[in-house]
This record gives C-alpha cells, structure tokens and sequence, in this order.
C-alpha cells in the first residue's frame, strides 16, 4: 500500500511552471523576491509579488521606461508573453527592474520544484540564467 501512496504522491506533485516561485540571485546566492508566473491567453507572464531583502523594501523602478517608470517594483510583471514549445516557455523577454531592461527569456522547469530562467540578447548563449525555486505552500 506505500508503494501505491508513493507513487501516487509523485505523479500529484505540481509539474506546471504556474505558482509562486522565489528567484535566487546569480552572483551572490540570496532570494531575492517572490514572483507569480501565470497563463493568460494561452502565454506566460510573472508578476513580481514580493521584495524580500529589507533594502529593496518600496523600490521604485526607476531605470524602467514607459509607463512603468518609477512604479513600486512589488506588483510589476517582469515575464511577459511567453509561448509554450516543447518543454519550455520562450518567445516573449523578461524585464530586469535593476536596469529597465527587457531581453528575451527562456523558462524551463528542471524539476517539480525548480526552474531555470535565461535572459538574453539575440543568441542564448549570450545570456545569464538564474534558478527559481518553488515557494513552499
């Protein structure tokens, strides 16, 4: 019977890149905000949720352009209008609140708990990734 209830507990586990997602910071390891990725109109957007390091605590935009420019970064959707291929979610760019700038973006879930977002200009090998992590309910 434990076998059945773990196998049964495996194939429940989320395997949508959907939810809350807390992403790690590439250079120094810390998390740094929560971000909500959803499906609207068949495409894929993340809203950043929460800042949680105490200093970025009611950031402006300040870099950004257009009408998000010096709106609170909490509430601004960064991932916007990615397009499922296979086993990821590409075709649309992701927007970096340090600098106000917008690259193309690649998001591939690793595993249940895991993803792995790629920004870049042009070829994706001329990027940086960083790795998501499900937020714990």
């Amino acid at each position: 019977m434990s076998l059945f209830v773990a196998i049964l507990f495996t194939f429940l586990q989320p395997t949508s890149v959907t939810g809350t997602w807390v992403n790690i910071d590439d250079e120094t390891g810390e998390e740094k905000s929560e971000i909500v990725l959803y499906i609207e109109d068949g495409k894929l957007y993340g809203r950043i949720e929460r800042l949680l390091l105490p200093e970025d605590q009611g950031k402006l935009c300040t870099q950004c352009k257009g009408k998000n420019k010096n709106q609170p970064i909490e509430g601004l959707v960064i991932v916007q209008g990615l397009s499922k291929e296979e086993e990821q979610w590409s075709n649309g760019d992701i927007m970096d609140p340090a600098n106000g700038k917008s690259y193309d973006c690649t998001i591939r879930l690793e595993d249940q708990n895991t993803l792995n977002v790629r920004g870049y200009l042009g070829f994706s090998f001329l990027g940086r990734s960083q790795v998501w992590k499900r937020k714990a309910e």
